[in-house]
């Protein structure tokens, strides 16, 4: 069976940065359905559209394909009152502790006894990135499954207006 729009497709998968450092410690595995339904990256689907499985590629994703570009106006200041007092730096939380109209994840990338630096960016954001991809499994997918799927994207937050680091594709 191929790919195309409407299969599950499972892939092994290899991040590496620019400089060919991998970024994680070891191969990992995701299912998705093909599609556009959000859980990968667009070229992602665009180059696996039409192989089966076996087929390996490797691909070189810009920040503008993958996490999109770092911006510095996600970073935040926050009082450290408003924090546990078990704080970490690579803690993440779910808008700013303190601020309500504040949305998206953010991680506490430094703090003191009177503030917490707190970064709204995805860890990858910024990054040129190489995936080296192998399709391991290919399937149709039953009619509830897409039709799950679908609503899953109608239900989703636009990305604009209420995350504003966006939500980055599963494929990570």
């Amino acid at each position: 069976m191929l790919i195309e729009d409407d299969v599950w497709v499972t892939v092994e998968y290899r991040l590496y940065d620019s400089q060919g450092e991998a970024l994680e410690p070891s191969e990992r595995e995701l299912t998705y359905l093909q599609g556009g339904y959000g859980a990968v990256f667009p070229r992602v689907e665009q180059a696996l559209q039409g192989h089966g499985v076996g087929y390996e590629t490797v691909l070189y994703l810009e920040p503008e394909d993958s996490f999109g570009d770092y911006d510095p106006e996600l970073v935040r200041l926050a009082h450290r009152e408003d924090f546990p007092e078990q704080l970490e730096v690579g803690m993440t939380f779910e808008g700013v502790p303190g601020d309500e109209g504040e949305r998206g994840l953010f991680t506490v990338t430094d703090f003191t006894d009177e503030a917490v630096v707190l970064d709204g960016n995805h860890p990858l954001a910024g990054m040129s990135l190489r995936f080296e991809l192998r399709v391991i499994d290919v399937r149709e997918a039953t009619v509830e499954e897409v039709e799950r799927e679908r609503a899953a994207v109608r239900e989703a937050p636009d990305e604009d207006d209420d995350d504003p680091a966006g939500t980055p594709p599963r494929l990570h």
